[in-house]
Protein backbone atom coordinates (compact mmCIF):
# COMPACT_ATOMS: atom_id res chain seq x y z
CA UNK A 1 0.00 0.00 0.00
CA UNK A 2 1.53 3.12 -1.13
CA UNK A 3 1.27 6.00 1.50
CA UNK A 4 -0.12 9.53 -0.25
CA UNK A 5 0.29 12.57 1.73
CA UNK A 6 -2.48 15.59 0.18
CA UNK A 7 -3.11 19.47 1.12
CA UNK A 8 -6.32 20.74 0.76
CA UNK A 9 -8.27 16.91 1.14
CA UNK A 10 -11.35 18.09 2.44
CA UNK A 11 -13.07 19.36 -0.63
CA UNK A 12 -13.05 20.76 -4.30
CA UNK A 13 -10.15 18.91 -6.19
CA UNK A 14 -8.45 17.70 -3.47
CA UNK A 15 -11.67 15.85 -2.19
CA UNK A 16 -11.84 14.33 -5.43
CA UNK A 17 -8.46 13.08 -5.19
CA UNK A 18 -8.51 11.63 -2.03
CA UNK A 19 -11.14 9.30 -3.16
CA UNK A 20 -9.97 8.32 -6.53
CA UNK A 21 -6.36 7.46 -4.55
CA UNK A 22 -8.14 5.74 -1.86
CA UNK A 23 -10.24 3.72 -4.54
CA UNK A 24 -7.14 2.27 -6.11
CA UNK A 25 -5.89 0.78 -2.91
CA UNK A 26 -3.37 4.18 -1.45
CA UNK A 27 -3.33 5.21 2.29
CA UNK A 28 -3.97 9.34 2.19
CA UNK A 29 -3.26 11.22 4.99
CA UNK A 30 -4.91 14.41 4.30
CA UNK A 31 -3.97 18.00 5.73
CA UNK A 32 -6.38 20.79 5.52
CA UNK A 33 -8.09 23.46 7.63
CA UNK A 34 -10.98 20.90 8.31
CA UNK A 35 -11.43 17.07 8.17
CA UNK A 36 -8.36 16.21 7.87
CA UNK A 37 -6.06 13.33 9.88
CA UNK A 38 -3.67 16.97 10.05
CA UNK A 39 -5.16 20.37 10.76
CA UNK A 40 -2.81 22.67 9.39
CA UNK A 41 -3.10 26.72 8.15
CA UNK A 42 -0.51 26.58 5.33
CA UNK A 43 -0.63 30.54 5.37
CA UNK A 44 1.74 31.06 8.24
CA UNK A 45 4.88 29.15 8.44
CA UNK A 46 3.86 28.16 11.99
CA UNK A 47 0.86 26.52 10.47
CA UNK A 48 3.46 24.95 7.53
CA UNK A 49 6.03 23.65 10.22
CA UNK A 50 3.00 21.85 12.15
CA UNK A 51 1.74 20.38 8.56
CA UNK A 52 4.64 18.85 8.01
CA UNK A 53 5.30 17.34 11.31
CA UNK A 54 1.82 16.34 11.29
CA UNK A 55 2.30 14.42 7.85
CA UNK A 56 5.69 13.07 8.95
CA UNK A 57 4.71 11.51 12.12
CA UNK A 58 1.40 10.27 10.50
CA UNK A 59 3.38 8.48 8.17
CA UNK A 60 6.15 7.06 9.96
CA UNK A 61 8.82 9.23 8.23
CA UNK A 62 7.90 7.74 4.67
CA UNK A 63 6.03 8.92 1.77
CA UNK A 64 5.49 7.55 -1.47
CA UNK A 65 3.42 10.29 -2.80
CA UNK A 66 2.37 14.32 -2.24
CA UNK A 67 -0.32 16.36 -3.53
CA UNK A 68 -0.04 20.05 -2.85
CA UNK A 69 -4.43 20.56 -3.55
CA UNK A 70 -4.47 23.55 -1.18
CA UNK A 71 -5.21 26.58 -2.53
CA UNK A 72 -7.02 30.14 -2.38
CA UNK A 73 -8.98 31.60 -5.12
CA UNK A 74 -8.86 35.52 -6.66
CA UNK A 75 -11.60 36.61 -4.53
CA UNK A 76 -10.19 36.11 -1.22
CA UNK A 77 -8.75 39.30 0.80
CA UNK A 78 -6.40 40.10 2.11
CA UNK A 79 -4.39 39.18 -1.06
CA UNK A 80 -1.51 38.65 0.40
CA UNK A 81 -2.81 35.41 1.87
CA UNK A 82 -3.37 34.01 -1.32
CA UNK A 83 0.26 34.14 -2.29
CA UNK A 84 0.81 32.66 1.15
CA UNK A 85 -1.29 29.89 1.04
CA UNK A 86 -1.14 29.04 -2.85
CA UNK A 87 2.98 29.45 -3.46
CA UNK A 88 4.47 29.47 0.12
CA UNK A 89 2.07 26.77 1.25
CA UNK A 90 3.14 24.63 -1.34
CA UNK A 91 6.59 25.35 -1.64
CA UNK A 92 7.34 24.94 1.91
CA UNK A 93 5.47 21.67 1.94
CA UNK A 94 7.29 20.09 -1.04
CA UNK A 95 10.66 21.36 0.36
CA UNK A 96 10.15 19.70 3.87
CA UNK A 97 8.77 16.75 3.21
CA UNK A 98 10.96 16.28 0.18
CA UNK A 99 12.87 13.88 3.10
CA UNK A 100 9.85 12.06 3.82
CA UNK A 101 9.72 11.47 0.29
CA UNK A 102 13.44 10.58 -0.14
CA UNK A 103 12.70 7.41 2.07
CA UNK A 104 9.11 6.62 -0.05
CA UNK A 105 9.08 4.03 -2.83
CA UNK A 106 8.87 4.75 -6.47
CA UNK A 107 8.22 8.37 -5.21
CA UNK A 108 6.39 11.13 -6.81
CA UNK A 109 4.84 14.60 -5.85
CA UNK A 110 2.28 16.70 -8.02
CA UNK A 111 1.91 20.57 -7.59
CA UNK A 112 -1.37 22.34 -9.07
CA UNK A 113 -0.63 25.32 -10.27
CA UNK A 114 -3.36 26.88 -13.04
CA UNK A 115 -4.04 27.64 -16.41
CA UNK A 116 -4.06 31.34 -15.33
CA UNK A 117 -0.05 31.31 -14.89
CA UNK A 118 0.22 31.32 -18.68
CA UNK A 119 -3.34 33.43 -20.40
CA UNK A 120 -3.41 35.92 -17.81
CA UNK A 121 -2.43 39.12 -19.21
CA UNK A 122 0.50 41.48 -17.66
CA UNK A 123 1.82 38.67 -14.89
CA UNK A 124 3.60 40.52 -12.55
CA UNK A 125 6.98 39.78 -12.61
CA UNK A 126 8.06 41.23 -9.28
CA UNK A 127 5.74 38.90 -7.35
CA UNK A 128 6.87 36.03 -9.23
CA UNK A 129 10.52 36.59 -8.70
CA UNK A 130 9.79 37.45 -5.19
CA UNK A 131 8.39 34.46 -4.47
CA UNK A 132 11.13 32.44 -6.36
CA UNK A 133 13.83 34.49 -3.86
CA UNK A 134 11.97 32.71 -1.03
CA UNK A 135 11.20 36.20 0.08
CA UNK A 136 7.79 35.76 1.72
CA UNK A 137 7.84 39.58 3.30
CA UNK A 138 8.59 41.12 -0.52
CA UNK A 139 5.95 38.74 -2.33
CA UNK A 140 3.75 39.35 0.81
CA UNK A 141 3.87 43.11 0.65
CA UNK A 142 3.31 43.03 -3.43
CA UNK A 143 0.54 40.91 -3.31
CA UNK A 144 -1.14 43.70 -0.68
CA UNK A 145 -1.15 46.14 -3.91
CA UNK A 146 -2.26 44.16 -6.43
CA UNK A 147 -6.33 42.75 -7.02
CA UNK A 148 -6.90 38.90 -6.14
CA UNK A 149 -6.80 37.83 -10.06
CA UNK A 150 -3.10 39.03 -10.35
CA UNK A 151 -1.85 37.57 -7.10
CA UNK A 152 -3.50 34.06 -8.18
CA UNK A 153 -1.94 33.99 -11.04
CA UNK A 154 1.39 34.96 -10.14
CA UNK A 155 1.56 32.56 -7.04
CA UNK A 156 0.53 29.73 -9.67
CA UNK A 157 3.19 31.16 -12.56
CA UNK A 158 5.92 31.17 -9.58
CA UNK A 159 4.63 27.53 -8.72
CA UNK A 160 5.08 25.98 -11.89
CA UNK A 161 8.89 27.50 -12.19
CA UNK A 162 9.15 26.28 -8.63
CA UNK A 163 8.75 22.84 -10.21
CA UNK A 164 10.49 22.98 -13.27
CA UNK A 165 13.88 24.46 -11.51
CA UNK A 166 13.27 21.82 -8.83
CA UNK A 167 12.52 18.43 -10.17
CA UNK A 168 15.84 18.35 -12.72
CA UNK A 169 17.96 19.21 -9.62
CA UNK A 170 20.10 16.63 -7.42
CA UNK A 171 17.85 17.24 -4.79
CA UNK A 172 14.46 15.65 -6.96
CA UNK A 173 15.26 13.71 -9.93
CA UNK A 174 18.65 12.67 -8.57
CA UNK A 175 17.18 11.30 -5.23
CA UNK A 176 14.72 9.34 -7.45
CA UNK A 177 11.81 11.64 -6.48
CA UNK A 178 9.65 12.65 -9.63
CA UNK A 179 7.83 16.00 -9.12
CA UNK A 180 5.38 17.75 -11.83
CA UNK A 181 2.41 20.00 -11.72
CA UNK A 182 -1.09 19.94 -13.02
CA UNK A 183 -2.47 23.01 -14.42
CA UNK A 184 -6.47 23.01 -14.20
CA UNK A 185 -8.70 25.34 -15.70
CA UNK A 186 -12.01 26.65 -14.50
CA UNK A 187 -13.25 23.66 -12.43
CA UNK A 188 -16.67 23.04 -10.45
CA UNK A 189 -15.52 23.76 -7.00
CA UNK A 190 -16.05 25.97 -4.24
CA UNK A 191 -13.32 27.63 -4.87
CA UNK A 192 -14.55 28.52 -8.55
CA UNK A 193 -17.94 29.15 -7.06
CA UNK A 194 -16.42 31.73 -5.01
CA UNK A 195 -15.06 33.83 -7.79
CA UNK A 196 -18.21 33.01 -9.59
CA UNK A 197 -19.82 35.05 -6.93
CA UNK A 198 -17.82 37.95 -6.78
CA UNK A 199 -18.93 41.40 -8.48
CA UNK A 200 -15.81 41.54 -10.70
CA UNK A 201 -14.64 38.30 -11.59
CA UNK A 202 -17.47 36.68 -12.28
CA UNK A 203 -17.66 38.23 -15.58
CA UNK A 204 -14.47 37.39 -16.67
CA UNK A 205 -14.34 33.65 -15.41
CA UNK A 206 -17.43 33.10 -17.65
CA UNK A 207 -16.12 35.49 -20.30
CA UNK A 208 -13.04 32.16 -20.68
CA UNK A 209 -13.36 30.34 -24.09
CA UNK A 210 -13.23 26.51 -23.14
CA UNK A 211 -13.21 24.61 -26.46
CA UNK A 212 -14.31 21.61 -24.92
CA UNK A 213 -17.42 23.77 -23.62
CA UNK A 214 -18.30 24.04 -19.44
CA UNK A 215 -16.25 23.86 -17.08
CA UNK A 216 -14.35 20.83 -15.98
CA UNK A 217 -14.99 18.12 -12.84
CA UNK A 218 -13.25 17.46 -9.82
CA UNK A 219 -12.59 13.81 -10.63
CA UNK A 220 -11.42 15.48 -14.06
CA UNK A 221 -8.30 16.78 -12.28
CA UNK A 222 -8.25 13.73 -10.16
CA UNK A 223 -7.54 11.43 -12.54
CA UNK A 224 -4.38 13.69 -13.97
CA UNK A 225 -3.06 14.26 -10.18
CA UNK A 226 -3.67 10.26 -9.61
CA UNK A 227 -1.48 9.35 -13.09
CA UNK A 228 1.26 11.94 -11.99
CA UNK A 229 1.48 10.71 -8.44
CA UNK A 230 1.23 7.15 -9.38
CA UNK A 231 3.99 4.34 -11.45
CA UNK A 232 2.29 5.11 -14.80
CA UNK A 233 3.85 8.18 -15.06
CA UNK A 234 7.43 7.31 -14.79
CA UNK A 235 9.23 9.16 -16.85
CA UNK A 236 7.36 12.34 -16.33
CA UNK A 237 9.61 14.99 -14.32
CA UNK A 238 9.10 18.77 -14.49
CA UNK A 239 5.91 18.36 -16.72
CA UNK A 240 3.22 21.03 -16.39
CA UNK A 241 0.39 19.13 -17.27
CA UNK A 242 -2.95 21.43 -18.49
CA UNK A 243 -5.80 20.13 -17.66
CA UNK A 244 -8.49 22.94 -18.94
CA UNK A 245 -10.74 21.70 -21.79
CA UNK A 246 -8.24 23.56 -24.27
CA UNK A 247 -7.82 26.81 -23.14
CA UNK A 248 -4.38 26.97 -22.73
CA UNK A 249 -4.15 25.75 -26.47
CA UNK A 250 -6.90 27.94 -28.12
CA UNK A 251 -5.29 30.99 -26.36
CA UNK A 252 -1.96 29.85 -26.88
CA UNK A 253 -1.35 27.69 -29.85
CA UNK A 254 2.25 28.47 -30.90
CA UNK A 255 3.92 28.78 -27.28
CA UNK A 256 5.38 25.47 -27.78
Amino acid sequence: MRTIAMTGSASGIGAATRKLLERGGARVIGCDVRDAEVIADLSTPEGRAGAIDGIREAASGALDGLVLCAGLGPQVEPTAKIVAVNYFGAAGLLNGLRDALAGGRNAAAVAISSNSATISPGLDAALVDACLAGDEAAAQGRAAALGGAAVYAASKLALARFVRRSAVSAAWAGSGIRLNAVAPGAVATPLLQGGLEHAELGAAIRALPIPLGGFGRPEQIAAAIAFLVGPDSGFCCGTIFFADGGSDALLRPDAL
